[in-house]
């Protein structure tokens, strides 16, 4: 076992996900598309092309076989991240809500083959950079991808102020991938071997993480132990810390700590987006 944990296999949650985000934009009025969201400088109408986004890249890399932009020089990834992803949403500012909601629902089927026939254990297409250095596994990779749309159709949700799509089903999953980046964020905080540090998400969509050093942090499903540190969040805050909806002063705010303050401090300022 990597120190990622165990295989986590979202790929039936895909559809599901979409064809809540397919109804959501489908009753919006005219005047919610423009409304903000907390990506900085996006609307509703911007995160939808994101999403779109997302599909086309991933279509285009992982079917095709396409490069596509390249890096510029010296470019980090969150740079060229950034740059890349505001051409494409400047650009679907030309296309009207309807063609966008076309558009997801005729290529989410495809993204949905393109996972069927992916191997699990095979390296990943896209390391993911927020859990470590690399390589990355093909269902964490597949997972982190389930995490972006579940997450931006809730920021949509937010901005017009319509619940839903948080049903356990839907959003433990999110929760259990953003964790796995728990032994990254423990990087640099060295611990005698046998160190546990556990997260409590408590409710019907949460449940218990940890992780344990053993000549490095890895995810461990030792329950029993005692931890060195032990943070409950609720899974609203979790979630929005792990992609900066919320700083990580007010995740700390809104956690219960126990145990050693430098542990718990990383553990809530875990970030599950590149940035």
């Amino acid at each position: 076992m990597t120190i990622f944990g165990p295989v986590s296999d979202v790929r039936p949650l895909f559809a599901q996900e979409r064809r809540e985000l397919l109804l959501l934009l489908g009753s919006l009025e005219a005047g919610d598309w423009s409304k903000a969201t907390v990506c900085p400088g996006w609307d509703v109408h911007d995160v939808v092309g994101h999403v779109l986004n997302d599909y086309m890249r991933r279509l285009s890399g992982g079917r095709d076989g396409f490069a596509g932009a390249r890096f510029a020089n010296d470019e980090t990834l969150p740079g060229y991240l950034a740059r890349t992803n505001d051409e494409f949403v400047r650009a679907t500012r030309q296309c009207s809500p309807q063609l966008m909601i076309e558009l997801l629902a005729h290529l989410g089927p495809e993204l949905d083959r393109l996972w069927a026939a992916s191997d699990l254990t095979a390296p990943a297409h896209l390391d993911v950079s927020w859990a470590g250095p690399g390589p990355s596994p093909a269902w964490l990779d597949i997972a982190r991808d389930y995490t972006e749309f579940w997450m931006h159709q809730q920021q949509i949700r937010d901005a017009v102020g319509r619940p839903g799509a948080d049903r356990p089903e839907l959003m433990r999953p999110v929760l259990d991938t953003f964790l796995r980046a728990l032994p990254h964020t423990l990087r640099e905080l060295s611990r005698p071997d046998g160190a546990i540090v556990r997260v409590v998400v408590p409710g019907p969509c949460g449940g218990t993480w940890q992780a344990r050093t053993d000549g490095g942090w890895r995810m461990t499903d030792d329950a029993d132990s005692p931890a060195a540190a032990t943070v409950t969040m609720r899974a609203g805050d979790l979630w929005r810390l792990a992609s900066r909806g919320i700083t990580v002063a007010e995740a700390r705010a809104r956690a219960t700590t126990h145990g050693d303050p430098a542990l718990a401090d990383a553990v809530t300022s875990l970030l599950a987006v590149v940035a």
